[in-house]
């Protein structure tokens, strides 16, 4: 048996158009049984990149394929990376071929290194209720005369619109070079694209131009809401205040949400004017009754599938406002200021209250894609024995 061990070096997230590096580890394990005649062959191994994509058949209605089933798909010594996953493979890069005739003897083992470019023109990882983009490294290999064993290394794919391509300026890729430090230059220029990626990231969330809003129903002004920003990362805490002393309507309790609304485009939905899917992330809740000012902390999770739009379906970002406000005035407890004894102030028994929300449209972009390793599902290794 031969051990197959796949780990990604940097972590299981990347954005799209940065480079993937996997170091990927055959070994012929030693045991107390093995002679010089327990050598291990294997005839070659290929790894490439593939997204899948799965739809909920309730809610996506997708176009109806024709029968154009490969005859060679059936067979089992034919590399099909995607084989065996449910859905349909919507991206993959073209198969790199790590070696061919490799020879292992008892306690051997020999390493490659893959790297690709994570594409750029892709969509994001996404699990939502009614689509489902999943990224695999899938690596191949097979023994002569011996059906294909796969190992597929799942991992996080963020995309960042407006990513620079292609990934380093023409002048850049024909400027001289020092052949005694090609390394290190290489490894510069391949960390360029996201360091440019991040960059720009950064200057696009650190804007600050604080919004303000008149929240008022039917029967008057409630209260003034001011948001310092609207385009966020991963991972930042979404932070506003109420001012309620300008209000003309007592205010008893307010709640946000921060919530995603995952809509498929109206050509692939299942029945005309299909609702939009609505999941929260977050909330906080508060009782503001006699309360001048307020202000609530959201943190966005590192987990979570920034905004961005394919053929099939949207995420959007929002926040999700609930008011709960009293008819008529209600007086503030009096406490006068010789005042010896305590006083204990009981709220109404009886409050005739009316109800109502609002939705804010916000951004959400990726984060460093370190940053989003630390709580990643996947671990970016995996192996297996052929």
């Amino acid at each position: 048996m031969i051990e197959v061990a796949a780990t990604m070096a940097r972590g299981p997230v990347f954005l799209a158009g940065e480079l993937m590096e996997c170091l990927i580890t055959f070994t012929n394990p030693m045991s107390h049984l093995s002679t010089s005649a327990s050598s291990e062959m294997l005839a070659w191994a290929s790894a490439q990149i593939h997204c899948q994509f799965h739809a909920s058949e309730s809610r996506v209605a997708l176009p109806t394929q024709g029968n154009k089933q490969d005859v060679q798909a059936e067979s089992d010594t034919v590399l099909i990376p995607s084989r065996g996953e449910r859905g349909q493979c919507v991206l993959d890069t073209p198969p790199k071929i790590l070696f061919c005739d490799l020879r292992l003897d008892p306690g051997e083992s020999k390493t490659y290194s893959y790297s690709e470019v994570v594409p750029i023109d892709g969509p994001p990882s996404f699990r939502g209720q009614a689509v489902k983009y999943v990224y695999k490294l899938t690596i191949g290999c097979q023994r002569v005369n011996s059906p294909i064993k796969l190992l597929r290394v799942p991992f996080r794919v963020l995309v960042l619109q407006g990513m620079p391509e292609p990934p380093f300026p023409q002048d850049e890729e024909v400027s001289p070079s020092n052949p005694f430090l090609e390394e290190e230059e290489a490894s510069r220029r391949d960390a360029r694209p996201l360091e440019r990626a991040l960059d720009m990231l950064m200057v696009t969330t650190s804007r600050r131009c604080p919004h303000m809003f008149n929240i008022t129903n039917m029967r008057g002004k409630v209260a003034k809401f001011c948001i310092f920003k609207t385009v966020y990362r991963l991972g930042e805490d979404i932070i506003g205040t109420f001012n309620f002393s300008e209000g003309d309507i007592p205010c008893l309790q307010y709640s946000v949400s921060l919530q995603s609304e995952e809509e498929i485009q109206q050509q692939y939905q299942r029945r005309p004017g299909q609702a939009v899917s609505v999941t929260g992330h977050g909330r906080h809740l508060e009782s503001c009754l006699h309360t001048a000012s307020s202000h609530f902390s959201l943190p966005i999770p590192l987990n979570v599938t920034p905004g961005f739009s394919t053929d099939i379906v949207t995420l959007r970002w929002r926040l999700h406002f609930e008011f709960v406000t009293a008819r008529e005035p209600m007086e503030p407890p009096i406490v006068l200021q010789n005042q010896s004894e305590v006083t204990v102030w009981a709220g109404a028994e009886h409050v005739d209250v009316d109800t109502f929300s609002w939705d804010l449209p916000i951004k959400v972009l990726p984060t460093n894609p370190a940053l989003a390793s630390y709580v990643s599902q996947f671990t970016g290794t995996n192996s297996v024995h052929i």
